[in-house]
């Protein structure tokens, strides 16, 4: 949402510019948590338990540790400066709540999609989805204590990336290394959004 100012009473202190970030990813691969590590607030969480009923539906492979799934999202907010705060929202990561993708995608100006090298495939749902919607968006690959290391080369190439796709390590528990990715999102999508400018205005 490129949210923009509200009219305000002359006089009123202004409302700070709002900007909505995606954090996108597989099952299992650290969403929940990055946007915990950087929310200044308690972050809103929808998870449940995982039950018997998905069984055979949830893939659990590579995280068979995990009891709990987010249904709906997760929601973050930082506040970058007096006129800009930014909100997080934590896209579910199983197939079955895909359709809440769309409402949580309005007006974002760009997403984070998180990989796990252990199951690099599942980064190719929001990869999609976010390169048909034309969100610009970076990679971050969480670096879990039993992955494999791979080059970011590496990485892009087995993810098939455009070469303009920015590509990083992170620690999705560490705020420092967060907030690094959140900044590498905003300063892409800013360049995408300035580069869509200028070739609009040579059409």
């Amino acid at each position: 949402m490129d949210y923009g100012h509200s009219d305000r009473p002359a006089g009123a202190t202004p409302l700070p510019t709002a900007i909505k970030i995606l954090v996108a990813g597989g099952f299992g691969v650290g969403k929940t948590t990055m946007v915990g590590a950087v929310s200044e607030t308690r972050p809103l969480r929808t998870e449940e338990v995982l039950t018997e009923s998905g069984v055979g539906i949830d893939d659990l492979s590579g995280v068979e540790g995990k009891t709990t799934t987010t249904v709906a999202m997760d929601f973050g907010r930082i506040t970058i400066s007096d006129d800009l705060v930014l909100y997080l929202f934590g896209t579910p990561g199983q197939d079955r709540f895909w359709f809440v993708w769309d409402e949580l995608a309005l007006g974002a100006i760009g997403a984070v999609v998180l990989a796990d090298t252990r199951r690099l495939a599942d980064c190719f749902p929001s990869i999609d989805y976010f390169e048909g919607r034309g969100t610009p968006f970076v990679v971050a690959v969480n670096c879990f204590q039993d992955a494999r290391k791979y080059r970011l080369d590496e990485v892009q190439a087995a993810l098939n990336l455009d070469p303009g796709v920015p590509v990083l390590l992170c620690d999705a528990r560490q705020r420092e290394s967060s907030k690094e990715v959140l900044v590498t999102l905003m300063e892409h999508a800013m360049k995408t959004r300035e580069a869509r400018r200028r070739a609009a205005s040579e059409d």
